[in-house]
């Protein structure tokens, strides 16, 4: 079996998270956690045999504890490809994952909810930030 979806960011995720839970969860673990009734979804999942399905998204974050919001733009981009998962993130907007949330609340704190420009100062002191 081939595997169409080995190279893309949401295997390497699914991957890197099955390697990192090793010490505490197996595969079929995750993969009853996730509610797939065979245990080699794991396996086809990582290796990009299999995309990962979109209704699947929050148990399986839960599963692989993953942000569901980053993992819902790995897999849709996935599921539907760069252009697609573009212009569907562009009438829908993008998933904010729990950490972004918590940079805009922090914003809206230190704004006292003012609804500040980004300006070109804002921007490279951010960027800064990231080492950008």
């Amino acid at each position: 079996m081939t595997a169409p979806h080995a190279l893309t960011p949401a295997a390497k995720l699914v991957a890197d998270r099955i390697r990192d839970l090793s010490h505490r969860k197996t595969q079929a673990e995750i993969a009853s956690e996730a509610g797939f009734a065979n245990p080699n979804m794991m396996n086809f999942l990582k290796t990009g045999k299999n995309k990962i399905p979109l209704d699947r998204v929050p148990s399986l974050a839960k599963a692989l504890e993953v942000d569901p919001a980053y993992l819902m733009r790995l897999a849709l981009d996935q599921a539907v490809g760069t252009t697609a998962a573009k212009a569907i993130t562009e009438i829908f907007g993008t998933p904010a994952t729990e950490n972004e949330r918590a940079w805009l609340d922090e914003i809206r704190d230190a704004s006292q909810n003012s609804d500040p420009r980004l300006t070109s100062r804002s921007r490279t002191t951010l960027r800064g930030i990231f080492g950008k």
